[in-house]
């Protein structure tokens, strides 16, 4: 069975620019974490490492894997209506949240080093967040 190029393009947002693209792409990218983090505590332990790998429990990992598929769901919705400013907002918002989750696991409760599985998210959301006021006046409308 080949696969048809034309019907994968058909499902992506169609919005201007790459911002949409980009958010589909964290979005799926958000879905892998989340099934990961009900799956193991592997790669979740690489992110807090400062902690005994006891501390970093299955109970944490789900509630971890609900949340990035909350922030899944938003960007996902953000990915083909971007030009909504409620949805638009709710996008940025769910990227602050990662950064400021991140940052302060990293910086204040030393929880997390600056390795690269607690540094992408740290990166992934200040880009999003600097991509997206830069480009707020361009996707949302008044």
């Amino acid at each position: 069975m080949a696969l048809d190029t034309n019907a994968v393009l058909e499902l992506l947002p169609k919005g201007e620019g790459l911002l949409p693209k980009w958010q589909l792409l964290v979005a799926a990218m958000a879905v892998f974490n989340t099934l990961q983090n009900f799956a193991t505590l592997k790669l979740t332990r690489r992110v807090y490492t400062r902690v005994p790998p006891n501390q970093v429990t299955a109970l944490q990992a789900r509630t971890f894997a609900v949340w990035t598929l909350t922030a899944a769901i938003v960007r996902g919705y953000a990915a083909y209506y971007i030009h909504d400013k409620r949805i638009y907002d709710m996008a940025l918002f769910t990227y602050l949240i990662a950064f400021g989750h991140f940052s302060s696991e990293i910086l204040i409760f030393r929880t997390a080093r600056l390795n690269s599985a607690a540094l992408s998210p740290v990166i992934v959301s200040t880009l999003s967040l600097i991509w997206m006021l830069r480009d707020y006046n361009f996707y949302v409308t008044p």
